[in-house]
């Protein structure tokens, strides 16, 4: 936690001195892992005071820059565009917003067939438009909220104690630590099992596939074969121990 990595820190700086620590807490910020979200995650939030939208790999909250500029006529293309994945509306290399010719004018101008939207500025010159504002929000990583998966699967977790079974989409991304955070809604004793495939031990902070689960999805597709009825199914074995919940 920030208290544990704080206290260490004033410990180290008493005994090696503050470049050391710098240089310490560094390596601790470099194990820690980002959080990964599915489409389906993404396009459950799609109201004003709730909305999310995913674009170039990332994904971002952006409920706190629709309640600043509530009233807006510029928020309407985001808020049609909330739930969705806007990548199209940005340019890969330089990650701005995409451009193009104005037959008109023959300038350089941002591409919004949508509309213009927030931070983006008027086709011509306007007092009254402020830009100090800063980074534009599709700049600010302070609305990031983690990353989109590049391949979702499903599995099947099957707790061996109640017999109970819950179907899951996870990232392939994650490690088996961080799904077990996923089903802890289903179980909130989840950590106080014992998680197995076709009887072996899984490691919690290894992904599905460095553990060996395979992922026969797009096999099962091309065969024309229901893949549902082959998910892999992980067993769960309760440890007889509720410290950990």
């Amino acid at each position: 936690s920030d208290g544990v990595i704080l206290e260490a820190a004033v410990y180290v700086s008493i005994t090696t001195g503050k470049n050391e620590v710098d240089g310490w807490i560094t390596k601790i910020a470099m194990v820690v892992r980002p959080k990964y979200f599915t489409s389906n995650e993404v396009s459950i939030h799609t109201t004003i005071d709730d909305l999310w939208v995913s674009f170039l790999g990332k994904v971002y909250d952006l409920t706190p820059l629709c309640n600043k500029y509530s009233g807006d006529l510029l928020l309407k293309p985001i808020i049609q565009a909330a739930g969705k994945d806007i990548s199209h509306w940005f340019d890969d290399k330089t990650k701005d917003v995409r451009t193009h010719v104005d037959p008109i004018t023959g300038c350089i101008v941002p591409y919004t067939p949508h509309g213009r939207f927030i931070h983006i500025p008027p086709p011509v010159p306007q007092s009254d438009w402020a830009n100090d504002f800063g980074k534009p929000w599709w700049k600010d990583d302070d609305f990031c909220i983690g990353l989109l998966s590049q391949k979702t699967r499903f599995i099947r977790i099957i707790n061996t104690l109640t017999s109970q079974e819950q179907t899951i989409e996870v990232c392939s991304e994650e490690i088996l630590d961080e799904i077990q955070d996923r089903y802890m809604k289903y179980n909130s004793h989840a950590r106080s099992y014992t998680w197995k495939y076709i009887g072996k031990n899984l490691e919690m902070m290894k992904t599905l596939e460095d553990n060996e689960v395979a992922d026969d999805s797009e096999q099962f597709y091309k065969l024309g074969m229901d893949d549902d009825s082959f998910l892999p199914a992980i067993h769960i074995y309760f440890n007889d121990d509720l410290t950990e919940a």
